[in-house]
């Protein structure tokens, strides 16, 4: 009898949970449905949906028509820079903070958690401010210096939290050898922080890649546009094409999915250094 509760019991949780995984699911698979219908100016019926036949006509006028292949190729560079930037930045500075001990370590390392409390529209003034001073405004270097600024505090967070759970006795056999902090920075922190890094590595080049406020405060070229602004502009050009606005919306977020699959096998697991050390 107690089996066939636990049997009941599980049935429906797996019930539930396939009900739960259909329901985040299908709105992906009729955006994708969807592209593959010619000039769907109202949402189509499911069975009008579920007859379309697979082609890349939406896909290949988005890309070509509209330029988003230079907005596309934009917003590569720019996230790609900031996700490197940020996490050397932020490893470099979690090191300094575990590894070093030097005048209001701990009072620096909270001002760093107190800046991430600040919402992103409070400091677009200022931020754009200072860029403006620096002449910096429409140029990529002056999106990355936010970008990888905002990106080192989380990195740092996250990292020295990882860092602190690497032995130290490590760290003789490269001391012994002659070797100073920089050899140990490259050849035992960053080897022991993969998982760590690949973590940071999704989380920073997606919140890169979808980040439309500053970027548009930044950017005033349109050829120089990232993609979640050019976006929001075809969104606005085109609301009522829904093939158009869906296969723009799959090539967004397609390098994200890109990333996620590089990367996912980098998710933090616990043990990574244990049993490094014998004792």
């Amino acid at each position: 009898m107690k089996n066939k509760s636990e049997l009941f019991w599980k049935i429906v949780v797996y019930a539930i949970l396939i009900l739960g995984v259909i329901a985040f699911v299908f709105p992906f698979i009729y955006m994708i449905l969807t592209t593959f219908l010619k000039g769907a100016y109202s949402l189509p019926r499911p069975n009008e949906v579920l007859a379309a036949r697979p082609n890349f006509d939406n896909y290949v006028e988005v890309w070509t028509g509209y330029n988003f292949y230079r907005y596309f190729l934009n917003s590569i560079l720019v996230a790609g820079v900031a996700m490197v930037g940020g996490l050397l930045l932020g490893a470099m500075s979690a090191y300094a903070f575990v590894r070093f001990e030097f005048p209001f370590k701990e009072f620096i390392f909270r001002s760093f958690l107190f800046t991430m409390m600040i919402p992103l529209v409070l400091a677009i003034v200022p931020q754009f401010t200072v860029i403006n001073s620096l002449g910096l405004v429409n140029t990529y270097l002056g999106l990355w210096l936010i970008y990888i600024g905002g990106g080192v505090v989380g990195s740092t967070f996250f990292l020295r939290g990882f860092f602190e759970t690497i032995p130290k006795d490590l760290e003789e056999s490269i001391l012994i050898d002659g070797g100073g902090n920089w050899r140990i920075f490259w050849h035992i922190y960053l080897p022991l922080s993969k998982p760590a890094l690949g973590t940071m590595a999704i989380f920073a080049f997606s919140g890169t890649w979808d980040e439309y406020f500053v970027a548009l405060t930044i950017i005033k070229d349109e050829a120089m546009r990232t993609l979640p602004i050019a976006l929001m502009m075809f969104q606005g050009q085109h609301a009522s094409n829904w093939s158009l606005v869906f296969a723009a919306s799959i090539i967004a977020i397609l390098p994200v999915i890109v990333i996620y699959i590089i990367f996912q096998k980098k998710f933090v697991k616990g043990g990574e250094s244990e049993g490094a050390v014998k004792g």
